[in-house]
């Protein structure tokens, strides 16, 4: 009892400083019941099984706490060559000064706070719908409470193939702010859209993405976390695919105090891929999780989830990963790989590996490994005249490659390998 007393408690702080977003009609229905599944859930504590790794106490407090901004005046932003429709959010709020024209063949694109005076609207059957199915079996509260309180994110409804990448930029710059986006995207059958996403965004960032992909349509979606180190964020990827359609979703993360990224994906459409990756590097002061829920639910799919995680100087890496088969879900190709190289013995990685089977002709495997650099390479390297430096990065980005070989463009493949080149270059390594 004094449990249950004491989380009522910590929810009722956490929600004091906000306030439910005046709207009535389909938005604000939305909203009603995403606090409803909040207030029944609660929000996280450490006890909490998916939380073990994570202490949630920063991403709870009423307050965000107090980032410095950080000029990065060594390197270009992201995606600079790229002809991209740019959306930009500063501190959470759109700036159509920063942003480009939202015309673009085949999509349309309209924001959350101008779309909700309508009376019906397309994303009706999307605005927290996936969100609440991701809900079960496991709790996911602060995806509720965004759903329930952000004000606004982008819309996007997909027709055809995209001429152009859609790049939304986030802007930190108020040291205290507190920023909640919720986006969604539909694509119809047969549609296909590169979504780009980069920027520190807040000192606290919560973010919900719910993509509908509908039958022989193909969604990739590139994301960069850096820069801003004193950053916490926790973002939520829900996605749910028809028969015969893609889905690649790969981020980078470099920096950051606190990151969680979650990403629920559902297969309802036989012969659907979902492909999963992220590569990650961690120095010092650094705590990131990666918590992946992919469910096979049709026939003849594929899902892949590759998360690589470089560490040094007491960093933390965090990786919880489940596939789950349904009964029926025949065919089922699913494989799963999350492995981590300390440079150090003050860092640590924890994981936890799941498979859920409920069908008896499948492939599935996982692995998690842990590890430090093979001094075996790193001496062949060293001995044909390479510096050790040099000779230990190049170990890194082959430890990271399999990660970003599942980016589909090549060209911003490249661009993300030469960011962590310089990374490791600034970083350098204990030895």
């Amino acid at each position: 009892m004094a449990m249950l007393q004491a989380r009522e408690d910590a929810l009722a702080a956490r929600l004091q400083p906000l306030s439910l977003p005046e709207g009535r009609g389909w938005l604000g229905a939305a909203r009603a019941e995403a606090l409803s599944r909040l207030r029944a859930m609660g929000i996280p504590a450490r006890r909490d099984e998916y939380w073990r790794y994570t202490d949630p106490t920063t991403l709870n407090a009423p307050a965000a706490p107090p980032a410095l901004r950080y000029d990065p005046h060594d390197e270009a932003a992201p995606f600079l060559g790229l002809d991209r429709v740019k959306i930009v959010f500063v501190d959470g709020v759109f700036d159509p000064a920063a942003s480009d024209d939202l015309a673009l063949a085949g999509v349309r694109i309209e924001r959350l706070a101008q779309a909700e005076a309508a009376e019906s609207h397309w994303a009706h059957g999307l605005y927290g719908v996936l969100e609440a199915r991701g809900q079960a079996p496991v709790h996911r509260p602060f995806a509720a409470l965004n759903s329930a309180f952000a004000t606004d994110g982008v819309l996007i409804h997909v027709t055809a193939r995209a001429a152009r990448p859609i790049s939304l930029v986030y802007v930190h710059e108020s040291e205290t702010s507190d920023v909640i986006l919720h986006h969604c995207v539909k694509l119809e059958a047969g549609a296909e859209l590169t979504l780009l996403e980069h920027g520190p965004a807040a000192a606290r960032f919560n973010k919900v993405l719910e993509v509908d992909i509908a039958e022989g349509a193909s969604f990739h979606h590139i994301r960069l976390q850096g820069r801003d180190h004193e950053r916490r964020a926790v973002t939520h990827l829900f996605a749910r695919l028809g028969a015969r359609s893609e889905l690649r979703s790969f981020t980078l993360t470099a920096n950051g105090r606190l990151t969680r990224n979650e990403a629920v994906v559902e297969l309802t459409g036989s012969e659907g891929r979902a492909h999963l990756a992220g590569a990650t590097m961690g120095d010092g002061d650094f705590h990131h999780d990666d918590t992946v829920f992919v469910t096979h639910a049709a026939e003849a799919c594929e899902s892949r989830q590759v998360f690589k995680k470089v560490l040094m100087n007491g960093a933390v890496g965090v990786f919880q990963g489940k596939i789950l088969v349904k009964p029926g879900a025949q065919k089922t190709d699913g494989y799963q790989i999350s492995q981590s190289l300390l440079l150090d013995e003050d860092s640590q990685f924890l994981a936890k590996p799941e498979l859920e089977i409920y069908a008896d002709d499948v492939k599935c495997s996982h692995g998690s490994t842990s590890g430090a650099i093979d001094e075996t390479a790193l001496f062949y390297l060293q001995s044909r005249g390479v510096p050790r430096r040099t000779a230990q990065a190049l170990l890194v980005l082959a430890f990271l490659a399999e990660a970003i070989e599942e980016i589909a463009d090549q060209g911003i493949a490249e661009d993300i390998r030469a960011r962590l080149e310089r990374w490791l270059a600034r970083h350098g390594s204990k030895g």
